[in-house]
């Protein structure tokens, strides 16, 4: 094998991630010992959540050590085995990192089911996102029949399936999205009800006219000034399944402000349930997710869309790009070997 290469963290960020904060270097591969398998990856999916590992403050993951491989899960193909259930040829997913080529645990893939749709797919509406999306709705969200579900980041891989979700449940699905073409795909190319966008200069007003009663579930993945905004349009008995902060992901203080009491007088007055969770949490349901959303997106009913970057040098550039907004839909990088 040739050209194996990989992006480890250079220096822990200090705000928004810059391009000195990564370097690409090769490296010799190990050879696979009992029980491993040596995969060269396909896909690269580039996720919001990789902001907290390059930060080493307390969370609920181990950080990336500095000149450690960048986290990250890939679609790839087994090259060797030593493990009883997987043969060169088979594609896997796995927790591999930003990097050509692994060597890891057997237990630690899973094959790669799409039912007939993309391979990209695997790391996108019926991976990761798609399952967080699916799981933070069922348990969590719950929407009943005609009620209101608002989702912030619409336009991307999880709140764009939160939303036909919501819409498959019989309820009123608005996205909230940034700048007329995001907000064009989530109204017309994806179905929503209604779509409003962040960047608005009275996003509150904005959210009466798409919401006029109230919003019964609120699918958060930004925080901000959104969070600001649909605080106080939620109705009582609401349920927030947090997702994601992306808008703090970046922040170099405390943040501290007079969000915390007017979301805790909301919850204790209104009666809301907000709750976080990490997709982890529902990693036994993922077989009952794929059964349920692969036939609809096979067929078309659950439709997607994908940024694919092609090169493992344009990783970097690409997910700092992400943090801002820059992609449009599923991020992934295309691994060339």
């Amino acid at each position: 094998m040739t050209s194996i290469r990989r992006v480890v963290l250079a220096s822990r960020p200090a705000g928004q991630p810059k391009p000195e904060n990564f370097r690409i270097e090769g490296f010799e591969l190990p050879e696979a010992a009992e029980g491993e398998v040596t995969v060269q990856s396909l896909y690269l999916s580039l996720d919001p959540y990789m902001r907290g590992r390059m930060s080493d403050a307390k969370s609920y993951a181990a950080p990336v050590p500095v000149d450690g491989v960048m986290e990250g899960e890939t679609v790839s193909e087994v090259v060797k085995s030593r493990h009883t259930g997987f043969a060169p040829g088979d594609i896997v997913r796995g927790r591999t990192g930003w990097s050509t080529h692994a060597v890891v645990r057997g237990e630690t893939l899973r094959r790669v089911e799409t039912y007939g749709a993309p391979l990209t797919t695997a790391l996108g509406v019926l991976g990761m996102p798609g399952s967080t999306a699916w799981s933070g709705l069922k348990f969590i969200g719950q929407p009943k029949q005609g009620e209101t579900v608002v989702v912030a980041a619409a336009s991307g891989p999880v709140g764009s399936l939160v939303g036909q979700l919501a819409k498959l449940a019989g309820a009123r699905a608005v996205g909230i999205a940034g700048g007329p073409d995001k907000c064009s795909f989530v109204k017309d190319g994806l179905g929503f009800d209604a779509v409003v966008d962040h960047r608005s200069k009275d996003l509150g007003s904005d959210l009466d006219i798409a919401c006029p009663n109230g919003i019964d579930v609120y699918f958060e993945n930004v925080g901000g000034h959104v969070w600001d905004a649909v605080l106080p349009r939620l109705n009582q008995f609401a349920r927030v399944p947090v997702c994601g902060l992306v808008a703090h992901y970046n922040g170099t203080g405390s943040g501290a402000s007079d969000r915390l009491p007017a979301t805790m007088s909301a919850i204790l007055r209104r009666s809301l349930l907000v709750r976080g969770f990490i997709q982890t949490e529902f990693a036994s349901h993922f077989e009952e997710f794929l059964e349920e959303v692969a036939p609809r997106v096979v067929s078309g009913d659950i439709k997607y869309r994908e940024d694919i970057v092609d090169g493992l040098e344009n990783a970097p550039e690409a997910f700092i790009g992400m943090l801002t907004g820059g992609n449009f839909g599923k991020l992934i990088v295309k691994l060339s070997i």
